[in-house]
C-alpha cells in the first residue's frame, strides 16, 4: 500500500490521494472482526496537565526496591504500610487510588513505566554526549506537552497525531457534520489534523449552539429570534466570502441540534459519577458514546484535561485530594462503560508532559522525564506493568546527574502507536502518523508495548 500511495502522488493530485487513503482505511475497518457493540472503537485521552509526580502513583513494594524509592524520595515518600498492593506485582498505589486499584486487580487497567519523549532508545552516557538527540525544549510545559500530542520530539508542530488518525479514518463515520474528535477542554493540537478540526462539547450541557438559540421552554420573543437566526443561516448568499461564513455557521447550527437531540436520548447515568469536573467530562463522554448510533459514529477520539499537577510545593496535600478525585473518576467511567455495554470498545489512556524528579525541593518536586501512565479497557491486558520499571536509586543506570530526573525507557511512539493499531490505523500509515516509531520497534510486524489481548 505504501508504495502505490507514492505512485499515486506523482500522477494524480494530493487531495484525491488523501481521499483514497481515507477510503481504503475506512474499508479495512468494515472488514474488520466486529466486537461487543459492534465495530464501534472510541479512545480516550486524559491529559493530567501540569507534570504529574507519577512516581507517587506506582511504588515499587519489593523491600529493595522501596528501599532505593524511599532513600531517594525522603520526605515525599509514600510510607509502606498505606501503600495499597496490586495483585501479582512488587508494585503498590498511592493510598488514595483504590478505585485504580481495584480496576488493577480486577484487569480492567494496566501501568506503562517510565515513559517519555524520546527520538531514539538512549543509554545514559548519550544524553550528556549527544544534545541533538534530546527532545525540544525538555522540562519545559509548553513544549513537552505538544509533543505529547504530536508524538515529534524533534519539531514544534500544530498537527497532532489524533488528528492525522482522523483525517485518514472520519469516513468510517456517516455523520459529516460532528467531528470524530471531540474535546471536553476546547481546541487542543493533540485532535488537529490537516483537514479534521475538533468538536468540542461543554462538560454540563453537552452541544455548544449560538448563544441564547433554542432555549428551553422559549417564549414567544424566544421563538421569533430562533426564527430569524434560521433565516439568516437558511438564506442564499452569491458573495463567496458571506457564503463561506454561512456554510461553517449552517453546519455548526445543524450538528448543535443533531448532538442535543441524540443526547436527549442517551443514557441516563445520573448518580453514577461524582460532581467534579473530571467526573463530568467523563459522564458527558459516556453519554455521548451510548448516542452513537444516532450520532453514526463507528470511530472517536475524545480528550479530557484534569489540571493542577505542577507540585512544586504542597506536594503530598494536593495530591492525595487530586488522586482520589481521579481515581474515582476512573472507576465510575468503568462502570458506566460496564452499564452501556461498551467496555470492550474504549481505551482510556492518561498523559503528561513529563514525570517530575525523584528528589524533593524541599516541599515538592520539579520537573523531570520519564514517568508512569495508565490505560484501562476491556481491550487491553489488564492487571500488569508494561515496560521497563527502573531502580529509582540516585545514579542508576537511568538517573540523571543525581537530582533525581529518570531517562525513559519506553517512549511516546510506542505507546500511541499501538493505541493507534488498535483503533484500526494500518501499519502502511503508522511512519507517517509516528515518524520516529521505527526507532523503536519494527513497525511492519511487532505489537511495541503488547498491551492488547
Amino acid at each position: 500500500m505504501g508504495q502505490a500511495t507514492c505512485a499515486a502522488v506523482t500522477s494524480t493530485s494530493l487531495f484525491s490521494t488523501l481521499a483514497n487513503l481515507k477510503f481504503m482505511n475506512a474499508a479495512s475497518i468494515s472488514n474488520s472482526a466486529t466486537i461487543a457493540g459492534g465495530d464501534y472503537k472510541a479512545l480516550v485521552c486524559i491529559l493530567l496537565s501540569g507534570g504529574s509526580d507519577s512516581h507517587n502513583m506506582l511504588i515499587p513494594t519489593d523491600a529493595v526496591q522501596y528501599g532505593h524509592y524511599q532513600n531517594t524520595r525522603s520526605s515525599v515518600a509514600i510510607p509502606r504500610n498505606q501503600i495499597n498492593d496490586l495483585n501479582g506485582v512488587d508494585y503498590g498505589v498511592h493510598p488514595s487510588m483504590t478505585g485504580i486499584q481495584q480496576l488493577f486487580n480486577n484487569g480492567n487497567l494496566s501501568f506503562i513505566s517510565n515513559i517519555g519523549t524520546l527520538l531514539q532508545p538512549m543509554v545514559k552516557d548519550e544524553v550528556y554526549q549527544y544534545e541533538q538527540l534530546l527532545p525540544l525544549g525538555l522540562f519545559s510545559h509548553s513544549d513537552q506537552v505538544q509533543q505529547w500530542q504530536t508524538s515529534l520530539p524533534h519539531q514544534r508542530s500544530s498537527i497532532g497525531w489524533g488528528g492525522k488518525i482522523a483525517d485518514l479514518l472520519s469516513s468510517q463515520n456517516t455523520n459529516d457534520k460532528i467531528s470524530l474528535n471531540i474535546s471536553l477542554n476546547g481546541n487542543n493540537v493533540f485532535q488537529t489534523g490537516s483537514n479534521t478540526v475538533g468538536y468540542s462539547i461543554d462538560q454540563d450541557d453537552g452541544a455548544i449552539g449560538i448563544y441564547q438559540y433554542k432555549t428551553q421552554d422559549p417564549g414567544d420573543i424566544e421563538r421569533l429570534r430562533d426564527v430569524g437566526v434560521d433565516n439568516i443561516i437558511d438564506a442564499n448568499y452569491q458573495d463567496i466570502f458571506k457564503k463561506t461564513y454561512i456554510d461553517v455557521l449552517k453546519t455548526s447550527r445543524d450538528a448543535y441540534v443533531e448532538f442535543s437531540d441524540a443526547l436527549e436520548g442517551s443514557q441516563d447515568l445520573s448518580g453514577v459519577f461524582d460532581p467534579t469536573d473530571i467526573g463530568k467530562q467523563l459522564e458527558m463522554i459516556a453519554r455521548t458514546i451510548s448516542a452513537r448510533e444516532q450520532l453514526g459514529m463507528k470511530r472517536q477520539i475524545f480528550f479530557v484535561e484534569m489540571g493542577g499537577w505542577d507540585h512544586h510545593d504542597e506536594l503530598l496535600a494536593s495530591q492525595a485530594e487530586m488522586l482520589n478525585e481521579f481515581s474515582r473518576a476512573m472507576s465510575q467511567f468503568s462502570s458506566a462503560l460496564d452499564m452501556i455495554g461498551m467496555q470492550d470498545c474504549v481505551t482510556t489512556f492518561t498523559n503528561s508532559e513529563f514525570g517530575r524528579t525523584l528528589t524533593w525541593n524541599g516541599n515538592g518536586t520539579d520537573h523531570a522525564w520519564g514517568g508512569n501512565v495508565m490505560v484501562m479497557g476491556g481491550a487491553i491486558k489488564g492487571g500488569q506493568i508494561f515496560g521497563q520499571y527502573p531502580s529509582l536509586e540516585l545514579n542508576s543506570d537511568y538517573e540523571l546527574g543525581g537530582g533525581g530526573i529518570m531517562l525513559p525507557t519506553t517512549s511516546v511512539d510506542e505507546y500511541f502507536a499501538e493505541l493507534a493499531l488498535w483503533f484500526g490505523v494500518s501499519r502502511s500509515d503508522l511512519r507517517d502518523i509516528f515518524p520516529n516509531a521505527g526507532n523503536f520497534f519494527d513497525v511492519d510486524n511487532d505489537m511495541p508495548i503488547g498491551m492488547f489481548a
